[in-house]
């Protein structure tokens, strides 16, 4: 809808009116008003997943419209709708960025695969060419979103067990922790981000880390279901660290990031107290009752991932991540420490697709 067209209703009502002053103010006040509903539009895309899902929900349910760009559009209700685009080529889905609040960036195939060479094309050139192609469409808006947030990762940061990183964390890849690639793939992505001519809009590359919560692609449902069964023990000696966010705090923490205007460039989407491994399966075996869990050793883990066709450096990596951007901006976390995090999303789970723990 265009601002011109949005006023038209309005511009109708108005034309009877007494007095041509009165017409005209009150149409230019019509105007005003439509085009801060035009403004409060949000397009996220690749949006059909677990995180778009969850900001999509989030946002509708303040009565903000939602544009989801996704490869399979299908029919939605209330305030969420989605339109079709190849996350490649600029086509009608670029109108849906004119006069736009924001535009969220989540697309890119799932990296829970193993890495071979096929895959490794798909998952860089997903991020790196639907990144690509919003810049373009961007730059020949008349009306750009004044704030584009696009998906990094926390894995970006150098694999430690020493102080958390911050923003300003040193980056790289080791062999140890098996995350070059990965590495790459996000060091990439944010270059192909930075590089977009998008001159009028603030741009915020979002490191980050693992959300927990209630989707079908949430590690959570996951994990409790190994600690149930007794196999809820630590990975390849449980030291290295997890960061982690409550999808509570990753829909508000995204949501303050639109509305503070000083804010710009990388910035970690993580909760302030990332855990051990050993901590991390602890707290999962205490919410869910669970006397005990069988620890797996790292061979075990290779063999686990190659069955499962998938790659142990999404277990093994140590990501200690602080989230500086936000504590120093004055973003409060509802969810800071780990295992009241849990609790509560189980509590939630006993109406939602989370499996319950039994007591």
């Amino acid at each position: 809808m265009t601002d011109s067209n949005a006023a038209q209703p309005i511009d109708r009502l108005l034309n009877a009116a007494e007095g041509p002053f009165v017409c005209n103010s009150a149409r230019r006040l019509g105007r005003v008003l439509a085009q801060r509903q035009i403004d409060t539009r949000i397009v996220i895309a690749g949006g059909s997943g677990f995180l778009g899902t969850l900001l999509a929900d989030h946002f509708a349910a303040q009565g903000v419209e939602v544009v989801i760009l996704t490869r399979s559009p299908k029919a939605r209700r209330g305030r969420v709708r989605e339109a079709h685009w190849d996350g490649e080529t600029v086509g009608d889905w670029a109108k849906e960025l004119q006069g736009a609040r924001a535009l969220t960036n989540l697309a890119g195939i799932s990296v829970n695969c193993r890495y071979h060479a096929r895959n490794r094309k798909f998952m860089l050139d997903s991020r790196l060419d639907s990144t690509r192609v919003l810049g373009e469409a961007i730059v020949r808006c008349a009306n750009p979103p004044p704030v584009w947030l696009n998906s990094s990762t926390a894995t970006i940061y150098k694999h430690t067990f020493g102080p958390a990183w911050d923003e300003a964390g040193e980056i790289g890849g080791c062999a140890e922790a098996k995350d070059i690639f990965s590495v790459y793939i996000a060091t990439e992505w944010e270059r192909v981000f930075n590089e977009a001519c998008a001159p009028g809009t603030r741009r915020v590359a979002l490191r980050s880390a693992m959300v927990l919560g209630h989707g079908r692609n949430s590690v959570l449902p996951n994990v409790l279901r190994l600690a149930r069964l007794g196999l809820g023990g630590s990975l390849a000696g449980g030291q290295q660290f997890v960061s982690w966010i409550h999808q509570e705090d990753f829909c508000r923490a995204t949501e303050w990031i639109l509305d503070h205007q000083d804010l710009s460039g990388p910035l970690n989407l993580a909760a302030p107290n990332p855990v051990t491994n050993a901590e991390f399966m602890a707290a999962v075996r205490k919410v869910c009752h669970a006397p005990f869990g069988l620890p797996a050793s790292r061979w075990m883990l290779e063999a686990g991932a190659f069955v499962l066709r998938t790659e142990t450096e999404l277990l093994i990596k140590s990501r200690r991540v602080a989230p500086g951007k936000l504590l120093a901006n004055g973003f409060v976390f509802r969810h800071p420490h780990l295992l009241p995090a849990i609790e509560h999303l189980v509590a939630q789970g006993a109406q939602s697709a989370l499996p319950p723990c039994q007591s």
